[in-house]
């Protein structure tokens, strides 16, 4: 089993920024990746960044590019997510996971309780 605990998010104005914070216990495979998820009210979870732990390749749905990073400390078992130039179509309610190197989320079997992302105008 693994655990999976998030912090950093808040409220913030347009134009700035924020850091998440994922940490994870418990055990996990030699071979696994973190991503970050988010969903809007009314909307569909989507998918917004993964790392590879091991070999820490990226990926990042274009809606963030050039302004979220997605990094990992590997001696603390923690995945980042900072989140610059922040607009209010980024409210929303950011998972992040463990799994498969994917952009979907049947590809992730454990799953933080998420923190709450509130952008305004």
């Amino acid at each position: 089993q693994v655990q999976l605990v998030e912090s950093g998010g808040g409220l913030v104005q347009a134009g700035g920024s924020l850091r998440l914070s994922c940490t994870a216990s418990g055990r996990t495979s030699s071979n696994y990746a973190m991503a970050w998820f988010r969903r809007a009210p009314g909307q569909e979870r989507e998918f917004v960044a993964r790392i590879h732990w091991n070999e820490g390749i990226t990926y990042y749905t274009d809606a963030v590019k050039g302004r979220f990073t997605i990094s990992r400390d590997s001696a603390k078992n923690t995945c980042y997510l900072q989140m610059n130039n922040l607009k209010p179509e980024d409210t929303a309610v950011y998972y992040c996971a463990v799994g498969a190197f994917t952009t979907y989320a049947a590809g992730y079997d454990y799953w933080g309780q998420g923190t709450q992302v509130t952008v305004s105008s």
